[in-house]
Order: C-alpha cells, then structure tokens, then sequence
C-alpha cells in the first residue's frame, strides 16, 4: 500500500500517430480558433507552410524567428505580433523554442495553444514557461501556458539529425528522472516517469540503428509525452534549476547542457525504489553511469567543457547557484558543477 499523497493531473488533448499534423485544422475548429498565429522553426518551414494553407480564412500571421531560452525581447515583438493579427489562438510547430514562444504569448493573454513538437523534450506536456533577460533566465509555472492540444506526428521528425535528436532525448530523459525526487513527485510520476524512460531508451537506441524508423520516432514521442506529463505534475528540482542557471548566465545550449549536468545529479539525488525502477527501464547497473554511457553511445556531449564553458565559470555557476539556493549544499553543487565541467564519469556500474 503507497504511502499517502496528493497527484495533480493536467488537462491535454494528444493525438499521435503518423499523418496526425494533418488533423490539425480540425483540432483548431474543436478549440472554436477563428483567427490562428502559426510559430515555426526553419526546420519544418516546409511542413509549416502546407499547415499555413490547409488553415485557410483561419490563418491570421506568422512568427518564423525563434530563438532558445525565449528572449524577452523576442517575447514582447511575439506578444505585439499577436495583438496586431488580433489572433484567437496559437499554433507551435518545431522544437522547444517554438513552443517556448507561443508559452510567452499565452502567459499574458491566456491564448490557446496547439503544439506540434518535432524534438523530443516534453515540454508541450507542461505549464511551465520561461524568459531570458539580461543573461538571467525566469521560470514559472502558470495553467494558462498549458498546450489544449498536442499533435504527435512522427513523420515530422523521422530526419531529425542525429545529434539533435539525442540531446533531446537527453532532455526528455532529465524530465523523467528528475520527476522522482521532487518535492511533489508521488507513486503516478514515478511510474508515468520509469515508462517513459524505458520509451525513451528503446526508442533512441533503435533510432542510432535505423534513424528514419517510424516505431522509434514514435516511442520516441510517447516518451517525450510521458516526461513532460510527469514532470508537469512533480515540478522541477535542483537539476533544472542548474540548467537554467547555465543557460540563461554563460548562453549554453539547452538540451545539451542537461546531457552533461544529469549523470552527476542522479549520482548525488537518485535513491531507493525509484532509483532502481529507472535502472531497471535504462537496462543500466547505476543509474548516473546508465545515463552517461548512454549519452556517449548516442555522441551527446557529457561535459560542459566541450560546451564553451570554462572551470572559472562551472565555479562561478556554482557560488551564484549557492547564494540563491542557500538550503543546498554548496559542496555538493561545486562537485556536480566540476564534475559535468570535466565529463567525469559517475562511479558505480560498469561498461
């Protein structure tokens, strides 16, 4: 019998399956959008203007110019473009960025949204937003930001590169992890979290092999889909917070930052049953060992070095971490810092 808690699920729509982005206008007129603002990454230019013209009269303007971490400048010209189509709802093609900034507009009009994500993070599962300014990035968590629908079509990101397709996998696998040692994690994410870790896995290994393959795309967006919906409702800890940190004070790129920082988080933070549950799904000995080699099996980067960031700044990540953080422990953050700095493989496991 589980000890007593409380789990918080969100309200979205999913449709997944190959050809689902051509359910797309119906999904609009199920939500009532009369007047949509398509935002889309280069990578599915094409894919957005065939959405473009399937839309119709609904079509009101669209955002091509997105940038990670969401700007607040590049949030501010979103918001403005929004109010100047009069738009009645919003339409996100492509990776994180792109949904990012629909989440920015939403945040202050509460603005429909529906994703269609081509990487593999999750975030279009959660209400969490964030805003670059100033090399600091802010992030909260608001319902308004929620995606009402999602649209999983694996066709979309059957020629996802390689290398692009790993990192965000590493993302989605941080999502999963950390969601089992919140404040908030309970006995749902932790299983909605060790499922999607197994997805995840399976469906990157396979895609190392066979990269165009449909079944692994999609167990890969059914992963990215559970993660994002346990991490939605655990909240994020220590690790994101780190990322964050990363990304928004020395511009480190995001997917890739989580890759290099997750193994030395897990090796200080996952303990007991979950611990065991997520090697069980990594096919792994230890946890944090599990997760680097399997990020140099998939050639992500598992160190910030090979990012641009250098010891002076790990450290000084770590004493800006411990003065906004004061109930962590500042050794153990210098040690993780340094440790994903150099790529230093976590002990335990083996090859």
């Amino acid at each position: 019998m589980p000890e007593p808690f409380v789990h918080v699920g969100l309200p979205s729509r999913i449709v997944l399956g190959p050809g689902a982005l051509d359910n797309v206008p119906n999904e609009v007129d199920l939500l009532k959008i009369a007047k949509v603002l398509l935002i889309a990454t280069k990578s599915v230019r094409n894919e957005a203007d065939l959405l473009e013209l399937a839309l119709q009269d609904r079509f009101a303007g669209r955002i091509d110019g997105v940038k990670q971490h969401v700007p607040a400048e590049r949030a501010e010209a979103a918001r403005a473009k929004a109010r100047e189509v009069d738009a009645t709802g919003i339409i996100a093609i492509g990776g994180g960025s792109a949904i990012g900034l629909a989440k920015a507009i939403a945040l202050t009009s509460q603005l429909p949204i529906i994703a269609i994500p081509t990487t593999y993070a999750g975030s279009e599962m959660t209400p969490v937003w964030g805003e670059t300014a100033d090399g600091d990035k802010t992030t909260g968590t608001d319902l308004a930001v929620l995606p009402k629908t999602v649209v999983y079509d694996p066709l979309l990101s059957r020629r996802l590169p390689l290398d692009i397709t790993a990192a965000s996998v590493a993302n989605a696998l941080a999502h999963c992890v950390e969601a089992t040692w919140t404040a908030k994690a309970d006995p749902i994410t932790e299983v909605t979290a060790v499922e999607g870790v197994r997805a995840l896995r399976e469906g990157l290994q396979a895609v190392l092999t066979m990269p165009t393959d449909l079944d692994a795309r999609s167990n890969l967006l059914y992963g990215a889909s559970l993660a994002g919906s346990a991490l939605a409702s655990a909240g994020t800890g220590i690790h994101h917070k780190l990322c964050h940190l990363l990304g928004g004070a020395y511009n480190l790129p995001h997917a890739e930052t989580h890759a290099a920082v997750l193994p030395q988080v897990a090796r200080h933070k996952a303990i007991g049953r979950a611990k065991q549950r997520l090697e069980a799904a990594l096919k792994a000995e230890d946890l944090a060992a599990g997760l680097f080699d399997l990020f140099t099996e998939a050639r992500v980067p598992t160190s910030l070095k090979e990012l641009g960031l250098t010891e002076d700044q790990a450290r000084d990540a770590a004493d800006r971490f411990a003065a906004a953080h004061p109930e962590e422990d500042k050794k153990v953050i210098t040690d993780i810092l340094l440790r994903a700095w150099s790529g230093t493989r976590p002990e335990g496991g083996t090859r």
